[in-house]
């Protein structure tokens, strides 16, 4: 019962903090103002209105007597009435209104009704309180004649009533769009920092974001900025590093490349320079990888002229564009493009054709790949994204490549916050399909 009920209000209950927060403090306020509403309405208004209509009624209900019995001094009584109480009083032989003028749900309305109902009975009254802006009409049907009424609308509606409405919903306005202001002021460095950790996860250097808000979020923010810069150093010690290591080993290959150019024995003389070829391909891989990483601000992109780049730098004819739709995109050029250009290459190496479909959603960029090779077993579309992997079995590698490729690829997609599949396509080869949000 509790875990449903617990559910119900998740459900009920807005996701944001502003607006939670906004609750916690509107509600206590809001049902404040309604009880102390409600008991003034019950409690104090309506025994007031129904005591001054009662005084009234009785007032109508002496002068009917007075006219059934002395109507000689009747014209000395009515003008007493309208000195003291500002009453006029009419007598005459129109038709009485058969259509009655009340308003079903007003309740000065409903308490006049009530005590003119149990003073003059049914049928006998006719009333009307809109008719006139400051006074009540009210007829009673006495034998043949009908007598008017005109008395002044405060005889039956106590007029504290808008005052005492007035003081009870300006304040509770006023703090709650006080607590709005406060509130906005208290979440926003909130907002900032989801932010800056979007931006970050997406790898994106934020180093315009200063911590501000309450002590405990000061302190979150502090700590986020330490931490990114601190993720920040070690991937720029990792890409030193192996552009150190890169640098450092080109020198002895190109001296040994230098030393094999000398050797009278060609059939050594070749297989040591595939060697150490393969050995520069492989150091060229391993800085591609490390390059995912590099310091690269983000920009708007458009991704048709990007991929026309890529399809002249490709220039083959086995790859084509199915979509030429203009899209921007945020991201990380060279690194996006670096991505797609490895994909490409893939599906050019090891099948005989290759094409994209750029598509996209509301909120989604999706952009599919498919190539006719010889494709991947499904059992290892997971293991083909870890560095160094290589699947020589189901698909014939070169000898240069040492398995970086789609890790890279992965990685690119990854940090701008998106999803890569892989599945067969319609040419009976791979499918690679990458997401990306907008």
């Amino acid at each position: 019962m509790f875990s449903g009920l617990n559910k119900l209000i998740k459900i009920v209950l807005p996701k944001r903090l502003f607006y939670r927060a906004l609750i916690i403090v509107a509600a206590p306020v809001i049902i404040l103002q309604l009880i102390i509403t409600i008991v003034f309405y019950d409690s104090i208004w309506i025994k007031a209105n129904k005591s001054i209509t009662r005084s009234l009624v009785s007032q109508l209900k002496t002068i009917q007597d007075v006219y059934r019995n002395d109507k000689n001094n009747l014209d000395f009584f009515t003008d007493s009435y309208k000195n003291n109480f500002n009453f006029e009083i009419g007598i005459n032989n129109d038709p009485f209104p058969k259509i009655s003028g009340e308003r079903r749900f007003s309740p000065m309305d409903r308490s006049l009704r009530r005590e003119l109902k149990s003073a003059f009975g049914n049928n006998n009254y006719y009333f009307s309180t809109t008719q006139f802006k400051n006074a009540v009409e009210i007829k009673i049907k006495n034998e043949s004649v009908t007598m008017e009424f005109l008395v002044p609308k405060e005889m039956i509606s106590a007029s504290s009533v808008r005052l005492f409405v007035l003081w009870t919903t300006l304040p509770s306005i006023l703090l709650i769009l006080i607590a709005i202001f406060f509130l906005k002021n208290q979440t926003k460095p909130l907002v900032r920092l989801a932010k800056a950790a979007e931006r970050f996860g997406k790898g994106d250097y934020v180093n315009d974001f200063r911590p501000s808000g309450a002590a405990e979020i000061r302190k979150a923010a502090y700590e986020f900025d330490r931490m990114a810069k601190r993720i920040n150093r070690h991937l720029n010690q990792r890409s030193e590093m192996l552009s150190g290591i890169s640098h450092d080993l080109r020198t002895p290959l190109t001296r040994l490349k230098l030393q094999l150019a000398m050797i009278s024995q060609e059939d050594i003389s070749k297989k040591m320079s595939k060697d150490i070829d393969e050995m520069e391909n492989m150091l060229n891989d391993y800085l591609q990888f490390a390059k995912t990483q590099s310091k690269e601000s983000t920009s708007s992109i458009d991704l048709l002229k990007l991929f026309n780049e890529i399809e002249k730098s490709v220039n083959s004819p086995n790859f084509f564009i199915k979509s030429r739709e203009n899209i921007i995109f945020k991201g990380r050029y060279s690194a996006l493009k670096r991505c797609f250009e490895n994909i490409i290459q893939n599906g050019l190496t090891y099948g005989e054709k290759i094409g994209v479909e750029i598509q996209k959603t509301s909120n989604r960029l999706i952009i599919v790949f498919e190539d006719n090779g010889p494709g991947i077993p499904e059992d290892q579309y997971k293991n083909v994204f870890k560095p160094f992997f290589r699947l020589d079995k189901s698909r014939s590698l070169n000898k240069s490549g040492v398995g970086l490729g789609l890790a890279v690829v992965e990685d690119i997609i990854n940090s701008h916050g998106g999803s890569i599949l892989l599945g067969k396509s319609k040419l009976e080869g791979l499918q690679v399909k990458i997401s990306l949000p907008l």
